[in-house]
């Protein structure tokens, strides 16, 4: 802990990604659940999304080398999806630090999220990796005044020409925004006999206790998993990123964490209107909602479009596993361990999970 804090003041950062913590440990888990189920008859493909400094990328590359059949390691490709200008030259430069990963290596500085960046849609099987993406992208606030009134999309207003800005409260519009609440079910307009009591039941209460909902929604993630489901529909998916976050204390379902770093410490913001400049928003993911949106730009849909017809079946096989299950399956524990036995890999990031998606057979 001390020689963490040292880091952190060191480099006047927020926090550090475990990948860069526990490297190279971490990045040969990953790499070591690749080779374990890729298809190696044909040349191994890896998309990067948000690498960060390059060490996910560098470390994936020496396991290949060290542990991969040969072929495996001379045909692989590894492109990094970058948006960041300055990160894009930084993992070339920590790639680079072995010279026989560079003709493997490749970076697109560009926006993973917009269709036109991914060019022809690629049919071939590919691995795409997010580590700690999913909790910096876009969401959208929606509110209801009680709980039974439509929810209603929350827009940002400066306040008569000041710096200070208000919500205001608009019909839903966005087709984001709508097809998310759709997918989380929030919208009760296809609710089973028992929810449709129980939505009744809150219909009254909402009259004598009105009680207001607010909710953030992944807007940005189910942005990016269309993008990916058209571009790459045969890929392997693997994410991380953290499943609940502590101390929030801005309200609302899946509400982020609002901080900013100064001196070296860190302080959290009660309303996210505060935080205008220079600070750090993270977001909490809703791994189940996560598989929802998968499944969703997949082309899946639990609704029969023909009566009588063969129930939907789903294009991709998932599962979600906390990080210890994934290291302890596929990782080198060992290595993380202390003296006395605490095992920071494993007992430091209770709150982080991983999420892997495969394509089935099940494909038209």
């Amino acid at each position: 802990m001390q020689h963490l804090d040292k880091l952190y003041k060191k480099h006047d950062i927020a926090w550090f990604t475990p990948v860069e913590l526990f490297k190279p440990w971490y990045a040969y888990a990953i790499a070591a659940s690749i080779l374990r189920t890729a298809n190696l008859s044909v040349p191994l493909k890896i998309y990067e999304i948000g690498g960060g400094s390059g060490t996910c990328a560098k470390c994936i590359l020496d396991y290949m080398m060290l542990n991969a059949p040969p072929k495996v390691y001379n045909d692989m490709k590894y492109i990094s999806v970058e948006i960041s200008s300055y990160l894009a030259e930084k993992q070339l430069e920590t790639v680079g630090e072995v010279q026989s990963h560079l003709s493997k290596f490749s970076v697109e500085h560009r926006d993973a999220t917009y269709r036109s960046g991914w060019g022809r849609k690629d049919p071939h099987p590919c691995w795409v990796l997010m580590l700690e993406v999913l909790d910096n992208l876009p969401h959208d606030l929606v509110y209801s005044p009680d709980q039974v009134s439509p929810w209603m999309e929350v827009w940002i207003e400066k306040i008569n020409g000041s710096s200070q800005a208000s919500e205001v409260y608009k019909p839903l519009q966005d087709p984001l925004i709508s097809r998310c609440v759709e997918i989380t079910g929030m919208n009760e307009d296809k609710a089973s006999v028992s929810e449709k009591l129980a939505f009744a039941a809150k219909g009254v209460l909402s009259k004598v206790l009105p009680k207001p909902r607010r909710a953030w929604l992944p807007t940005g993630c189910l942005k990016l998993m269309d993008t990916l489901h058209q571009a790459l529909p045969s890929m392997s998916l693997i994410a991380s990123d953290f499943s609940y976050l502590p101390d929030v204390s801005i309200p609302g379902d899946r509400a982020p964490l609002v901080s900013s770093k100064k001196d070296g410490k860190t302080s959290d913001h009660c309303n996210y209107l505060d935080a205008q400049g220079d600070a750090d928003i993270f977001f909490p993911t809703d791994f189940r909602l996560l598989e929802q949106i998968d499944h969703h730009c997949s082309g899946f849909s639990k609704e029969q479009k023909n009566p009588g017809a063969f129930k939907p079946v789903k294009k991709r096989r998932t599962i979600i596993l906390d990080t210890a299950a994934f290291m302890e399956e596929f990782g080198l524990p060992l290595k993380t361990r202390t003296k006395d036995g605490y095992n920071p890999l494993l007992e430091d990031f209770k709150n982080t999970k991983f999420y892997l998606s495969v394509p089935t057979h099940n494909r038209k």
